[in-house]
Parts: C-alpha cells; structure tokens; sequence
C-alpha cells in the first residue's frame, strides 16, 4: 500500500519558510546579474533613441502614403 502523506504544522512552516527564502533568493539573483550588464552610455543611448524615431517616422510616412493611394483608388473603382 502506498504511504499517506500527513500535513503535519511543523511541515507546513518550513514549506512556507522555504518559499520566503526562495522569492528573496531570486531578487538577489536578479540584482546580481543587473550588475553584470553593461548599460548603454548616454550617447548611445540617445543614438538609438533617435534611430528608433527616425525608423518610425519613415514607416509612418509610407504606411500614410499607401493607405491614401489606396482610399483613393478603391474610391475611384467604387465610382465606376
């Protein structure tokens, strides 16, 4: 027969004291592998910023440019 498991108090703490000491585990993880990044520097940072605007402006043009083409060609089939 197969053994059953009792859920004894003392068993519950320590489970619950486990989960505390892993969730505080992990944020010390995460503040340990944080440091090991190498961050941008602020021209770079400003660099990229600057690119990811211009690359958005441009799209935003285009998708503009094709949906006004396209609005006024199907207006013109529709009016036929």
């Amino acid at each position: 027969m197969a053994k059953k498991e009792t859920n004894s108090p003392a068993k519950k703490e320590k489970k619950e004291k486990q989960n505390k000491r892993s969730i505080g585990r992990f944020f010390k993880d995460v503040w340990g592998e944080l440091k090991k990044v190498t961050w941008p520097t602020k021209k770079e940072l400003v660099s990229y910023t600057l690119t990811v605007i211009g690359f958005i402006a441009i799209f935003a043009v285009i998708i503009g440019v094709l949906d006004f083409a396209f609005g006024n060609g199907l207006g013109l089939l529709a009016a036929l």
